[in-house]
Formats: C-alpha cells, sequence, structure tokens
C-alpha cells in the first residue's frame, strides 16, 4: 500500500471507497463518505480542516499515512462518529470540542443563527434568549458568539452535557452565556426570554431502537422521545407562554417528527422553515399563538405525562 498511498489525495479517496464499501452510516456533520475521510485525513495530519485543495498532491510520510489509516480503521470497525474521533464539530462556523457526553452538533438552526433569525425575528428586539436542551452548548455559544449584546442561557438536563458546554464556552471565550442545569424549564422559575430556540429530543422509540451502530455512541438522553418522538415538544410547548416575553418567539427542531405535530395540532400556526437544502423540521411560533392553544396544548402533554408517571417513565 505505500507506492497506492502517497498523496492527501490518495488517502481521502482510499477512505471514501473504504466506508462506502463497509456501509457506514453519516449523519453526524457530514452526509458522505468524501467530507469524512478528508476531515479524518486532515485531523489525523494536523492541517486545517478548510486545506485548500492545492495541497491535495502533497506527499505524505509513512508515519502520517499510519496515522489516517488507525482512524479509518476505528471509524469502520467501531462505528465511531467522525467528530469523536477527532473530538471536534463545527457548527455555524465554530469549531466545537465534541465527545460522547453530548450529541454531536448537526442541527440545521445553525442556518438560522447566521442568518440572524431573520426573516423571522423582523424588528423585534433581543434582550435574552435561552437554548433549551443545549447539549454541547453548539447553539447557546453560537447565539452569544453571533449576537454580544444579548444575554444567552443554556439549559439541559445532563450534568454531563453541561460540563462540555461549558469547556465550549472557554474555548470560544463567549462572555454573554449562561449555564444552567434544568430539566426543561423546571429551574428556571420566573426567568423569561424574547427567543427560546430548542433542537430537544424527537427521535421515536421504534426509530432510536433502530437507529445504526453510529448513535450508539450518543447518549440516549438526547434522542429518544416517546411512540411519535414528541413527548418532549408538547411540554415545551405547553410551558414556553410562561417563559416568553409578549411577543416572544419559540423556535423548535423537531425532524422527522414534524408530521406527527402537524397531525396532533393542526389548527396552532406553525411556520415551517425552509433551509438551503429544503425543509427539515424545524417550526417557528408565536407566545400569542401558544397562549391561544394552550388549553388543547396542556391536556395533551399532561395525559402523557400521567400515562409516563403510571408506566414508571420520566414523565
Amino acid at each position: 500500500m505505500s507506492l497506492e498511498l502517497q498523496t492527501i489525495i490518495d488517502l481521502i479517496r482510499y477512505g471514501a471507497s473504504r466506508f462506502n464499501a463497509a456501509g457506514l452510516t453519516f449523519g453526524h456533520g457530514y452526509d458522505n463518505a468524501l467530507d469524512e475521510a478528508t476531515q479524518l485525513t486532515l485531523h489525523a495530519l494536523h492541517l486545517p480542516h478548510d486545506l485548500s485543495p492545492v495541497y491535495g498532491n502533497a506527499r505524505i510520510t509513512e508515519a502520517e499515512k499510519e496515522d489516517v489509516l488507525g482512524l479509518f480503521l476505528r471509524r469502520i470497525e467501531e462505528r465511531v462518529p467522525a467528530a469523536y474521533l477527532t473530538g471536534e464539530a463545527w457548527f455555524a462556523g465554530l469549531s466545537f470540542k465534541s465527545d460522547p457526553r453530548a450529541l454531536v452538533p448537526r442541527s440545521p438552526i445553525a442556518e438560522m443563527i447566521e442568518a440572524g433569525f431573520q426573516p423571522w425575528l423582523g424588528d423585534r428586539e433581543v434582550r435574552r434568549a435561552l437554548d433549551l436542551c443545549t447539549g454541547s452548548g453548539c447553539i447557546a455559544i453560537a447565539m452569544a458568539h453571533y449576537n454580544p449584546d444579548w444575554h444567552v442561557d443554556g439549559a439541559d438536563i445532563s450534568e454531563d452535557a453541561l460540563a462540555l458546554a461549558h469547556e465550549n464556552e472557554a474555548r470560544l471565550l463567549v462572555r454573554n452565556v449562561r449555564f444552567v442545569q434544568s430539566d426543561l424549564y423546571s429551574n428556571l422559575p420566573g426567568e423569561r426570554y424574547d427567543l427560546i430556540v430548542s433542537n430537544p429530543p424527537y427521535v421515536t422509540n421504534a426509530e432510536t431502537d433502530a437507529l445504526p451502530r453510529e448513535y450508539a455512541h450518543e447518549p440516549e438522553l438526547g434522542l429518544r422521545a416517546g411512540d411519535d418522538g414528541l413527548d418532549i415538544v408538547l411540554k415545551i410547548l405547553r410551558d414556553a407562554p410562561l417563559h416568553l416575553s409578549e411577543d416572544g418567539l419559540l423556535i423548535c427542531e423537531v425532524g422527522e417528527a414534524e408530521r406527527a405535530l402537524v397531525a396532533l395540532l393542526p389548527e396552532l400556526p406553525m411556520a415551517w422553515v425552509e433551509f438551503k437544502v429544503g425543509q427539515m423540521g424545524v417550526f417557528v411560533v408565536e407566545c400569542a399563538d401558544l397562549i391561544e392553544h394552550h388549553t388543547h396544548i396542556a391536556r395533551m402533554a399532561d395525559a402523557r405525562a400521567a400515562a409516563g408517571q403510571a408506566h414508571g417513565g420520566l414523565f
């Protein structure tokens, strides 16, 4: 193999071929074998992730080749997401530390952050924002980074995830973010925000059980959300009016649970966001509309809570 693999581009092409042949699943920041092979190769060679293609024909040493192939082998045999192998994930143009304490950052909400949440915010003034289910802190920190005049809170139930979020706060030198351990809004009494953003667990029980091996390295707490994926989202919708300003907005990602949510709450005016790659299960809803439909939302959320307690569940 020494003669065949001589350059950076040789290694990337070889890795992509091996990944495709092994039937790997891509969904943790990259959606194809070539991009993942590029990420792993450049990481092992201590080169920037956005290295110019002009360096593709640069020759590599035997020691460097061994390092790259070692990462390729782990990716194939252990099915570890590439971001956990490199310890880094890019989100909204920022480099975050990534490890199994929290999901790999990958929400399409990054695109909204970089666009200043326009046109959804319009001319609303945002002084306080909340990232609910913050995980690694990527959404909260990115909001704080791009909006230094905002005060941003990030809340999560997981101590491990919050420890990682604090490390990312220090890594990216943001000064206007605060992290709070909280089961959704439980430790935020009396707090009100102009904008609440959330990428909560929304994977159904059946889908969680059937996920490819890559997802087994992530905390299930950040994925599983009941038979239709809406157990947590309904609680977020129910209690949001208590924590939103009068003209506040809630932005929430529900992924594939979008269809179930629309069927469950057909009367709630939710605007579904179109991203560069199309619709991706993220909705925007006004505080006033949540208040108007609160009784119905609360009835459904409370019924699930009661059913969960009856079965010894989390709710």
